[in-house]
């Protein structure tokens, strides 16, 4: 019976589960089906999970916030100096109207990548901006010199990280995190497989230049009513997210088929994984793309880190024969994912 058949269509999830990620390198393949079982039913009804034990230290973390933190402290004009290329020049004529600062806009950034001000994204239609900012940069090869050259020389995510340099060890400390979070998604594409009833290395083809991109995160206190709108969501393009939270601040929400929003706090020695629509499209939406979203009304800032792991850009979003059946045919156009990245980025920032 395909997971088609089986798959239950209700998310009335009340919590998101935790799930322990010691035998994900597991020898006793029979370990991680186990496993791969834990993270199905997750994926099925609930479209996020915490883990545990996934062998990413606290003092990488720690490097990464220590540097978010100097990073958004930077004056304005500074942060600008890395702004990414694609934030719309209607919000910068706004906001800069001096000859000096427009010629700041003479972007480092050829693609998507640097620094995005506060609500120049929007990832609801109903909203007026996205109440973050942030700072996105992507795979680069290490070399033994201590420089790095870039990895993937095509798709939408093509060029050069820029990096700010009034922030000493910036790039080598985020850096470092973010080796440590890329590999923790290389160890869970086989377990995906596994959990959709494919071959472990299922994935390991389409994934030999992953898309793999962080984003440092800062949310300024959020004051005002708060309604039924989706405030500050977070975007959902790639097959999955690993999202590190600051301990201690209550932000983000998941909304069930009920249309109730579910607090997934932060919990110590965890990092969050939620699907994405490469994941909902290539399965058919068995595994769930599940709406969130991050509101701070804890009164002082927050920050956050998610890694967005997805596929080569090539790769076709094909529904998986496991996840189709007379019953329920493909939902969605086959396009490449590198397609439906640009395609969500550009609705999202206007480009």
């Amino acid at each position: 019976m395909s997971l088609a058949d089986t798959a239950n269509t209700g998310t009335s999830f009340q919590n998101v589960p935790i799930i322990d990620l010691k035998n994900v390198r597991s020898p006793d393949v029979q370990e991680r089906k186990k496993l791969a079982d834990e993270i199905r039913d997750a994926c099925v009804n609930v479209g996020f999970f915490y883990v545990k034990n996934h062998g990413v230290s606290e003092a990488l973390t720690d490097g990464a916030l220590q540097m978010a933190k100097e990073f958004f402290d930077l004056p304005t004009e500074k942060k600008m100096e890395v702004m990414a290329s694609f934030v719309p020049m209607s919000w910068s004529m706004h906001l800069y109207r001096s000859l000096l600062l427009m010629q700041i806009l003479n972007l480092k950034s050829p693609n998507f990548k640097g620094y995005s001000p506060l609500r120049s994204g929007n990832n609801d239609p109903a909203g007026d901006g996205d109440l973050q900012e942030g700072f996105e940069f992507g795979w680069e090869e290490p070399n033994p010199g201590g420089t790095a050259t870039q990895g993937n020389a095509d798709g939408v995510m093509a060029g050069a990280n820029v990096w700010p340099t009034d922030i000493p060890g910036f790039r080598e400390t985020v850096l470092k995190y973010y080796y440590a979070a890329v590999d923790l998604g290389k160890a869970l594409f086989p377990i995906f497989a596994l959990a959709l009833n494919l071959p472990e290395d299922f994935f390991e083809d389409k994934t030999q230049h992953s898309a793999a991109l962080m984003k440092l995160l800062h949310y300024p206190p959020q004051t005002g009513p708060i309604d039924g709108r989706v405030i500050g969501i977070v975007g959902r393009f790639a097959c999955f997210t690993i999202l590190w939270q600051e301990p201690g601040i209550q932000a983000l929400q998941v909304l069930n088929s009920e249309k109730q929003w579910i607090n997934a706090p932060p919990i110590s020695g965890t990092l969050v994984i939620n699907l994405g629509d490469q994941f909902a499209r290539w399965t058919n939406d068995i595994f769930k793309s599940t709406v969130h979203r991050a509101i701070n009304r804890s009164g002082v800032r927050r920050y956050s880190i998610p890694l967005f792991f997805g596929t080569d850009y090539a790769v076709k979003l094909e529904p998986i024969p496991s996840c189709v059946s007379p019953d329920t045919p493909p939902k969605y156009e086959v396009v490449t994912a590198g397609e439906y990245i640009k395609s969500r980025l550009r609705a999202t920032y206007n480009h």
